[in-house]
């Protein structure tokens, strides 16, 4: 038999656009609005990226040039793939 979750009654506050926009989407996705904001809240607080995903994200945001990547063919690609790192 499953446990039964136990859950607490909120109110919060919220921007009317964002609202309307959460509204929709839950209508879009077949579901309540409750349910669609605990699983965007549930994904956000749970879903950690790893360390490194976070090291890739910080290159991404860094700015830095990664170099010229060659997509003729695919051992060209690994070629400037390699010279890259």
């Amino acid at each position: 038999m499953e446990a039964v979750k136990v859950r607490k009654s909120t109110a919060s506050r919220l921007d009317n656009a964002l609202l309307e926009r959460l509204k929709t989407e839950a209508k879009r996705e077949n579901r309540s609005l409750n349910s669609l904001v605990e699983a965007i809240l549930m994904d956000a607080m749970y879903c950690v990226p790893n360390a490194e995903t976070l090291e890739a994200i910080e290159e991404a945001r860094s700015g830095k040039y990664a170099g010229v990547l060659d997509a003729s063919s695919f051992d060209a690609f690994m070629e400037s793939v390699n010279a890259i790192e």
